[in-house]
């Protein structure tokens, strides 16, 4: 028999009344407006009688349209929480001058710059990403959804999963105080004895397995489900990005995964991999977490050129300008994104020539980069370009990362990087490059995009005004970092002495503040733009929007995307066909193999959050229960028989069918 205290302790593990952060106001008041939130949103649900519909046709969904789509809302929600630690961040430093201390404890702040940038990097710029990658690519390569269907919906559900654990450790206990690579021996046991990291690594490890799957099926989607005629050569620049970043994704994710299984070996049964003793050695940890760090950032940033070259064609009614040398440059991107990881600390004492070598590396990594930059250039000129809100967020991206390339250029001289290094000047580039690069980029694809999707689009007013906010208050926020960095102002930094810092530091909070007007207006476009659907729809369309294979199916998109597999030609295949006066066939129809909606997905996704749960509170008995579970249900799914339905023929005829005489300009 368990005496009390034992027993409380086998249920509980270190879980008790003190991990309750009663004695937060701030959480306190957060937790009180998150469930405030979360029951109207479960009232509204009640209310409508949506919970049918959301179960069937969005939870349990193997659509890669729908599941692209839930892709981008998960990171919306986090933009929120990401952004909103952001805001909290440069109030306390625009506040703690001269003895005032600020709003925040220390040991909060330093949970809040960790959380930042480990929900912006993995739950905010990676949904996004991949949600656009999700819903466009089949649809670019003429497929009907992508090669391994019910592995995207698992690969959803378990990066939900991986925020919700991140979310979990607002309200119960912390998160790691180590900032977003919890390098050790910070992030080891001797120094981070509470569950901070430990929601860091298993929040981070259930999000990987669904992005590393997630990667390895858009691989297999481009790879093997291209139309007839698509050869690579011919593909989409959006679809040429998106596999390269997969290919990033697959050969990059794993190693972040051994790292953080080899930390976890350290903080759970006292290894030694990562510290002085015993052999062990931390700089081992920062090569491993930068060789996939650096090639993070071009996961990232490729999808995103590859949506303003979709953009500059369209808004510039021109053919992409030098398509075989954008292709060739982000394939040079994809290699030396490999070569560079060592930039990112130099100061470590390598030697002059290692650091030589990956200055160098650093700099060369530019050229097929400024390439591109030219390419848009060459696109736009002596074109009709319509200065349309995805084209604005076109030429904002355009000016901002150039500036973030060159302070990246700085950053490379390693004598220069020693100055800088571990100052605000890093941390104003590389917000430079990811939100002039990343964050603008995913806005131009939402508004591009967004008619195909709904049928209808969004709000330019308030697209327009989301742009300039975000575009003015970039510059206002983070200007003066640069200017602090110069000064020798190092990031990571609560409180400061020298009252001559305080308005470089007021000037980007009210930086801070236009961005957040910025995320309000967007917020405010997409709920204008669904209350004026009818206004916004264009049934006309634009002649120059059919250069590729997305643009040849209805806006939204049916459930099988393409009734007939289309035959290509040209690397601008819709267009071509439309140029050839190409029309869809009226007869000839034949059921179309589809496969059925399952809830297997969400289920483990809930699952590994229980055993996520017990690993981080040493309750050993829900982690094993959780664990043999996951086997139960993953190993269940492989006898369900009879899972797959066909579309009748007369529905997809009555579709294609309709839609060929709007082409037509029929009543």
């Amino acid at each position: 028999m368990f005496s009390n205290p034992d027993l409380m302790k086998f249920i509980f593990g270190r879980l008790t009344l003190e991990s309750l952060p009663f004695h937060e106001p701030i959480l306190v008041v957060t937790f009180i407006a998150v469930m405030i939130g979360a029951l109207a949103v479960l009232g509204l649900i009640t209310y409508y009688r949506f919970w049918g519909p959301l179960w069937r046709d969005w939870i349990t969904s193997v659509d890669h349209k729908k599941i692209g789509i839930m892709y981008i809302i998960l990171a919306i929600i986090m933009l929120l929480r990401g952004f909103s630690d952001a805001i909290m961040m440069r109030l306390q430093q625009a506040m703690a001058f001269g003895g005032n201390e600020g709003y925040l404890p220390p040991h909060h702040y330093d949970q809040i710059f960790t959380a930042h940038g480990v929900i912006m990097i993995f739950f905010v710029a990676m949904p996004f990403v991949t949600g656009l990658m999700n819903y466009v690519v089949p649809l670019q390569i003429g497929a009907r959804d992508v090669s391994f269907p019910f592995l995207n919906n698992f690969s959803f559900w378990m990066t939900t999963a991986g925020a919700i654990i991140i979310m979990l450790s607002l309200f119960i206990g912390e998160f790691a105080k180590t900032g977003w690579l919890a390098y050790p021996p910070l992030s080891g046991i001797a120094y981070s004895p509470d569950v901070g990291v430990d929601y860091y690594i298993w929040g981070l490890q259930v999000a990987g397995i669904g992005t590393t799957l997630s990667g390895i099926n858009l691989i297999a989607t481009i790879v093997k489900m291209r139309a007839p005629g698509m050869t690579f050569m011919k593909m989409p620049i959006f679809t040429w990005t998106s596999l390269v970043t997969n290919i990033l994704i697959v050969a990059s994710f794993p190693v972040l995964t051994a790292v953080l299984a080899l930390l976890s070996l350290d903080r759970y049964l006292g290894m030694n991999f990562f510290t002085n003793d015993l052999g062990g050695n931390p700089m081992m940890y920062v090569n491993l977490i930068w060789i996939w760090g650096h090639p993070e950032v071009y996961i990232l940033v490729l999808p995103a050129f590859g949506i303003f070259s979709e953009v500059v064609s369209t808004y510039s009614s021109k053919r992409l300008f030098g398509y075989t040398s954008m292709v060739y440059a982000t394939c040079v991107i994809m290699i030396l994104s490999y070569l560079v990881w060592l930039h990112h600390f130099f100061t470590m004492g390598s030697g002059a020539s290692v650091n030589a070598f990956f200055g160098i590396t650093t700099m060369i990594i530019s050229i097929p980069t400024g390439a591109k930059m030219f390419n848009w250039l060459f696109t736009m000129y002596k074109g009709r370009i319509r200065f349309d809100v995805p084209m604005l967020w076109t030429v904002g991206f355009m000016v901002t990362f150039t500036i973030g390339g060159m302070t990246g250029v700085m950053l490379a001289i390693p004598p220069a990087d020693f100055v800088l290094h571990n100052s605000l000047f890093l941390i104003a580039h590389f917000h430079n490059v990811i939100i002039g690069g990343v964050l603008f980029g995913i806005f131009a694809g939402i508004n591009y995009w967004f008619p195909k999707a709904f049928g209808f689009k969004l709000d330019p007013f308030w697209g327009k005004v989301s742009f300039w906010f975000w575009q003015i208050g970039f510059f206002v926020a983070f200007m003066p970092l640069y200017v602090l960095g110069l000064m020798g102002v190092t990031r990571r930094v609560s409180q400061f002495e020298d009252p001559s810092l305080q308005i470089w530091f007021v000037i980007a909070a009210i930086g801070a503040g236009m961005i957040a007007v910025g995320i309000a207006a967007f917020l405010i476009q997409l709920f204008v733009s669904f209350r004026n659907r009818e206004a916004l729809r264009d049934e006309t369309g634009d002649p120059w929007d059919g250069r590729t294979l997305e643009w040849s199916t209805s806006s939204p998109p049916p459930e099988y995307n393409f009734a007939f597999t289309p035959i290509v030609r040209d690397h601008d295949s819709w267009y071509d066909m439309k140029k050839r006066g190409h029309t869809r066939p009226l007869e000839g129809f034949r059921p179309i193999h589809m496969p059925k909606n399952t809830g297997t997905g969400a289920i483990l996704a809930a699952i590994s959050i229980g055993f996520a749960f017990g690993m981080i509170w040493h309750m050993w008995w829900l982690a094993i229960i959780s664990f043999v579970a996951m086997i139960a249900v993953a190993i269940g799914h492989t006898f369900n028989y009879n899972r797959d339905f066909f579309i009748p023929a007369e529905t997809v005829a009555a579709t294609e069918n309709a839609r060929t005489r709007l082409l037509a300009g029929q009543n």
